[in-house]
């Protein structure tokens, strides 16, 4: 039985979500439907702003306000991620009490943290709780991790919402590291799950310094909603040195940038 153009416009956006790409002739044999009919629908999309037409099919529009899951996102800009990670984990210091929010390159910062004596560390991920406590358990560290909990949020592995919240606004920090979708100097930075926004503005709000990690496809870029403006942030981390016209801004806000290398 046929699906309706509703629905199978639903199973492209999912498609595109997951992949990166939809190609016209697998849709057509998927849906059992003519290769025009699939074209009339991603001409839909497009005009909806959910898609972009490409020869022979389809990729995500450039302005989404959907993230890809967790598990895709980490095959993404996988070394500069880790170089990230590791420029990050510099900037923690024995004693410090930090906040690690959920992400794919804030995952890499925990794999980093070594050497370090009496940390204590507060996330909401799953992924970079589990990687700690594998580094505290094999004496790369030493110091405690206290996990946030809240609503479990399977596909981005991370713990959220109005308990969460509560949690982590009891607690003062020295430092928070931020995972973004995007940094402008408009909107500040800003990420796309609501909840997750949420938890990463908390944890700015607990942290004495907010440390964001950015590889350079987040720059000039605005995601769905704003967690704090530039001029809460104390450090930008990234890949890639500050965009020119940035300088004067940058300045203006003290606000440090550190080229991972």
């Amino acid at each position: 039985m046929s699906i309706s153009s509703e629905e199978r416009k639903r199973v492209i956006v999912d498609q595109l979500k997951l992949d990166g790409r939809v190609k016209v002739p697998e849709l057509s044999q998927r849906f059992a439907v003519s290769e025009e009919t699939v074209r009339r629908d991603l001409l839909l999309l497009e005009r909806e702003g959910l898609a972009k037409r490409v020869y022979g099919g389809a990729v995500p529009s450039k302005q989404t306000n959907y993230e890809p899951p967790y598990l895709q996102r980490q095959k993404e800009k996988a070394q500069e991620k880790e170089r990230i990670g590791r420029a990050a984990a510099a900037l923690v210091s024995s004693g410090d009490t930090i906040a690690i929010d959920v992400g794919t390159t804030t995952l890499e910062l925990a794999k980093a943290i070594a050497g370090r004596e009496r940390l204590t560390v507060l996330t909401n991920s799953l992924a970079v709780a589990y990687h700690l406590m594998e580094s505290l358990n094999g004496g790369r560290f030493t110091g405690k991790i206290i996990v946030i909990g809240g609503e479990l949020n399977p596909e981005q592995q991370s713990m959220s919402g109005t308990m969460a919240e509560r949690t982590i606004s009891q607690f003062r920090v020295d430092k928070a590291f931020i995972s973004v979708g995007g940094v402008s100097p408009n909107r500040g930075i800003s990420d796309y799950d609501l909840a997750e926004t949420g938890m990463s503005r908390r944890m700015a709000e607990a942290a004495g310094q907010t440390i964001v990690l950015a590889d350079d496809s987040k720059l000039n870029k605005e995601a769905f909603v704003e967690i704090v403006p530039l001029r809460s942030v104390h450090t930008i981390v990234s890949n890639v040195a500050a965009p020119r016209e940035w300088t004067q801004l940058l300045r203006a806000h003290r606000l440090q940038w550190t080229v991972a290398h």
